[in-house]
């Protein structure tokens, strides 16, 4: 079966988010893993740094995050 459980769904978004996290501060910026899961406009600042990025590699896992997270409203 190729079905994701919405446990799995939500693991599999923890690893983007701590990734991301990991990815910014290789430029200096922190990001707070829970801040960022619980607080809607804190994420989408963070989504915002990180689109801004230089690196590509930020700002595609900042897209991929962004595209979970449009139904917590960051659009």
């Amino acid at each position: 079966m190729n079905a994701i459980s919405l446990t799995e769904n939500g693991a599999l978004r923890l690893v983007d988010i701590v990734e991301l996290k990991w990815l910014l501060a290789g430029e200096g910026v922190h990001v707070h893993v829970e801040k960022l899961q619980s607080d809607p406009g804190y994420a989408c600042e963070c989504l915002l740094t990180a689109e801004r990025s230089g690196n590509a590699t930020v700002r595609q896992v900042a897209a991929k995050l962004r595209a979970r997270m449009a139904a917590a409203g960051c659009r």
